[in-house]
């Protein structure tokens, strides 16, 4: 882990790293893999044997993927839960990950809080902190997580089949919502509480290996991901059922039907899994069957009343 901007700093480089980043991992096992960790020029890891390593990365910017005013404890949670959700999509156990930070000023009260943030969550998701770089400019963090899966036996989006369940791990909509809270002046309740920590469903991903014919994270909202997977299985489509949308009254309670409606199907932020189940599968407990994969494209709402309504696939837009 290097710095680029120390000389205009009072704290050195190297003591910024060793003060905040040098952790030692609590998790049993954690640290077997790193046979060299922070404070040289680059990792030295031992994958697994006989697994497939899977890896990806998500940049946070302050005032676009969290807010400004939001601690930094909170930051560094978030900032390494929504890569740790992209390992559970895959079906992958979290093995290593790198940190670049980009810091306008040495601020050692924020630091301490978002290390101490970012390692709660790295402790009980089981993994380590190996390297990364730190500089001067606009916040921001950018993680680069790396999982490991047995052999061929990752999850994809591209598996779908026509006649499948579709599946949602928990109940969707908070994210958003706790965002909207968040902009009116909100800094406490359930949905401020997903906003700020969301928890990603890495054993859910685990136990849906050899399992779900396709998986995602739920980040861009339920329709835009869904979409995905439908794309990527080779243009197929789906049929959601209103009736069947799983809502949690004490989070959307304050929204009326047809807000709770476009915060469950378009909001995003939610990171849980969205995944395919063949109907002789059984459901994962506290998972929810929202529809099932069909054959023509686009994708459609039963309603209440048993119309068919055609939906369009939007969600979150990075651009």
């Amino acid at each position: 882990m290097t710095s680029a901007s120390s000389s205009d700093n009072p704290l050195d480089e190297f003591s910024l790293i060793r003060r905040y980043f040098h952790h030692q991992p609590h998790h049993a096992g954690q640290g077997d893999s790193v046979s060299m960790g922070p404070g040289d020029d680059a990792a030295i890891l031992i994958p697994p044997p006989g697994q497939q390593l899977v890896m990806t990365q998500d940049t946070s910017l302050e005032g676009r993927h969290f807010p400004a005013d939001m601690a930094a404890a909170d930051v560094g949670y978030r900032c390494l839960a929504v890569n740790l959700s992209d390992l559970a999509a895959m079906g992958a156990c979290p093995l290593w990950f790198l940190l670049s930070l980009t810091l306008p000023e040495v601020d050692e009260d924020w630091l301490a809080g978002f290390s101490h943030g970012m390692f709660e969550l790295a402790d009980a998701a089981g993994i380590a902190l190996v390297g990364g770089d730190i500089t001067r400019g606009p916040l921001a963090v950018s993680i680069q997580a790396t999982g490991a899966v047995p052999a061929g036996q990752a999850l994809r989006r591209s598996g779908a089949r026509a006649g499948e369940r579709i599946c949602l791990g928990g109940v969707t909509g908070a994210g958003l919502h706790g965002l909207h809270l968040w902009q009116q002046g909100r800094r406490d309740g359930p949905a401020i509480d997903h906003f700020r920590r969301p928890q990603p469903q890495l054993e859910l991903g685990q136990s849906l290996r050899k399992r779900a014919s396709a998986c995602i994270d739920i980040s861009d909202g339920v329709l835009a991901d869904l979409n995905h997977v439908l794309d990527a299985s080779g243009g197929l489509g789906a049929q959601l059922d209103e009736a069947a949308l799983p809502l949690d009254a004490a989070i959307l309670s304050d929204c009326d039907h047809q807000e709770q409606r476009r915060l469950q199907l378009q909001g995003g932020d939610d990171y849980v899994l969205l995944f395919t189940l063949a109907t002789d599968e059984p459901i994962p407990a506290g998972c929810h069957v929202i529809g099932h994969i069909e054959e023509a494209p686009g994708i459609r709402l039963k309603t209440m009343a048993g119309e068919i309504r055609s939906l369009s696939a939007k969600g979150w837009q990075h651009f």
